[in-house]
């Protein structure tokens, strides 16, 4: 297939964002005209967004990068009814002022990836609350919908895993789809928006809106998705051991995000590159030619300009030279995650296994977890494995510089710092 015209979809095609499109021909000539209103939506069912979010922000980024205008839809009403797409289980009903924290506290990733302004092709962030809230139809699905199944009743793409496994589908939750697209449908009256972005997942809830556009006389409506990123090894991307990646840094600090780009699969370096990072094209086939040890030095750069997009240079360079200091030269970075521990629990002491456990470090998930780790030599204190999981730290376990550090494996660090 030759390149589209468009520069949207020509950058797009290049770096592998398209899974599924509409109408390719049609979109294309459309973004070529320069007439691309897009828009993702994004629940607010937690305070941070994760790098499972990061394909459709970056495909947000690149719309306006090549000319276009990009929405963020913050789903404000839609969160109070729940996505049944890919879920196995309902979602947990949050109250109005939980929804409206977590909605405050999103909009901080978005403005790293998107320019908001009141230009023709800066960004703008809307909430679908001011058009569903307003139909009290909303009010009636989140007290009485959620109290029927339905799943003898229809089945749709995006729930159709739920119903296989015969677990129950809410009516609350089966009127998901029908707010989504009503969202399309608003979006294109109210800032002719043309164009709904998402992942595969999404690809019946977004057709939906495009066939209700059409039975409500909206222009052509048109729907574009990315595909769902697993690594070489089959994992989902963004899953760790010790649970999502989040894009809030006080969430995930910059040094933990730089980590989690540098460790990723060598099968997977240049594809990320090319959907995670603004490098160009020339400079990534440069990177992706790397072989045997040199590949560190291209994971290396993806950590780094990973980084600097959400975080900034200055916050990427840090975590780098974090990471040379500690790994290279074998140096105590100052500047690792740290947890601070009151000193009266080091003065009676702290349980090894607890330490590194969901309380305080949460390098691991569990201290059974911790018991397993430490038996085949993964756990680290001050760089000297655990050889008893009694082991208890005091502080006369402080290194010089006023901390203790723990270590799971080679590269995931966390300082104890007694206050």
């Amino acid at each position: 297939m030759s390149l589209p015209k468009s520069d949207f979809l020509r950058v797009l095609t290049e770096r592998g964002y398209i899974h599924q499109c509409s109408d390719l021909a049609g979109l294309d000539a459309k973004a070529a005209a320069g007439e691309v209103v897009s828009y993702v939506g994004y629940d607010c069912t937690g305070p941070s967004l994760h790098v499972g979010h990061l394909l459709s922000i970056m495909m947000l980024h690149w719309l306006q990068q090549t000319g276009q205008k990009p929405i963020a839809l913050m789903g404000g009403g839609t969160t109070r009814v729940g996505d049944p797409s890919g879920k196995d289980e309902s979602r947990k009903i949050l109250t109005l002022d939980q929804i409206a924290a977590n909605k405050d506290s999103l909009k901080t990733a978005f403005s790293r990836f998107i320019r908001f302004g009141d230009g023709k092709g800066d960004a703008i962030m809307v909430d679908n609350a001011e058009w569903l809230a307003p139909l009290n139809y909303i009010d009636f699905l989140r007290d009485v919908g959620r109290h029927f199944s339905v799943n003898r009743m229809l089945s749709f793409d995006s729930v159709k895993t739920r119903l296989e496994r015969e677990h129950e589908l809410s009516f609350l939750e089966f009127n998901y789809m029908i707010l989504q697209a009503y969202d399309f449908v608003e979006l294109n009256r109210r800032y002719g928006c043309v164009l709904q972005m998402g992942g595969s997942d999404q690809w019946g809830n977004i057709v939906n809106g495009i066939d209700l556009g059409r039975r409500m006389g909206t222009p052509q409506l048109y729907a574009l998705t990315c595909p769902l990123i697993t690594t070489a090894s089959g994992a989902k991307m963004g899953k760790t051991a010790s649970g999502a990646v989040w894009l809030n840094a006080d969430m995930k600090s910059p040094y933990e995000y730089w980590q989690f780009w540098r460790n990723t699969e060598d099968g997977d370096v240049e594809r990320f590159l090319k959907l995670f990072t603004i490098l160009p094209m020339d400079e990534i086939a440069r990177l992706a030619a790397l072989k045997g040890s040199e590949i560190n030095e291209a994971k290396k750069a993806l950590a780094t300009a990973a980084t600097a997009l959400l975080h900034g240079h200055e916050a990427a360079e840090a975590a780098a030279e974090t990471a040379r200091k500690t790994f290279e030269e074998g140096a105590l970075a100052e500047t690792l995650p740290g947890v601070d521990v009151p000193r009266v629990v080091l003065e009676a002491g702290l349980g090894v296994l607890t330490a590194f456990g969901p309380d305080y470090a949460a390098l691991t998930a569990s201290t059974g977890e911790a018991r397993r780790q430490a038996k085949g030599g993964g756990l680290r204190v001050n760089d000297i494995p655990v050889s008893d999981e009694r082991m208890v730290l005091r502080l006369s376990d402080l290194t010089p510089e006023g901390v203790i550090k723990l270590s799971l494996g080679r590269k995931r660090h966390v300082l104890l710092r007694p206050v």
